[in-house]
């Protein structure tokens, strides 16, 4: 039987974290040396994002972590402690934190991320306007823009389509201006049609 398999099986066709039956998939928590039925749960959409820092916490969804913690499956309980430790701020939170019990290895293996000592922010790219932009987004410059290395100079107004976001830099994009891709400063873009 294949690993998502079991997974499906063991949840019931639920995420395990908040019971959702919408769209799931399987996570793996890292850090971890080989993929098992252990180390791995299934998560919809919602959970994953948040888990991943693509979108804001919202703390009425993670009020599931007070049920989901005493799971006997180990990585629930993991992502249940860092979710709770990342909400801490919350006094639900910090109360469930409380109470929840991880042997010395699963909590290493929580702590092993260092996500727990991130606060509940997230690193999103945002145009000017504070709009968050994703991957295949068009934008328009808001500044005319000499291009470092080159003679181009991106006008204001000009429209970039299918831009990718820097994974490891929320302050830039990347998009193809003359047939060139350069690296876009976000506070200089504005998300069309936004």
């Amino acid at each position: 039987m294949k690993l998502e398999d079991i997974l499906i099986e063991r949840s019931g066709n639920k995420c395990e974290l908040c019971a959702s039956e919408s769209k799931l998939s399987m996570y793996e928590v890292l850090p971890q040396d080989r993929t098992n039925e252990d180390n791995c749960l299934m998560v919809c959409d919602k959970c994953l994002a948040q888990i991943a820092k693509k979108e804001d916490l919202d703390s009425s969804h993670w009020s599931c972590l007070g049920t989901s913690m005493w799971s006997e499956v180990p990585a629930v309980q993991v992502v249940s402690w860092r979710m709770l430790n990342r909400l801490r701020n919350e006094s639900w939170a910090a109360d469930n934190l409380d109470m929840m019990y991880l042997d010395d290895d699963r909590l290493a293996w929580a702590k092993a991320s260092g996500d727990h000592e991130n606060d509940a922010a997230v690193d999103l790219h945002k145009d000017s306007n504070g709009t968050v932009l994703q991957t295949g987004d068009t934008i328009i410059l808001t500044k005319s823009l000499d291009v470092k290395g080159t003679t181009l100079n991106a006008k204001l107004g000009t429209v970039v389509k299918n831009i990718r976001l820097v994974e490891d830099n929320t302050e830039q994009i990347e998009g193809k201006i003359e047939g060139q891709v350069i690296v876009i400063l976000t506070k200089y873009v504005r998300k069309q049609g936004a």
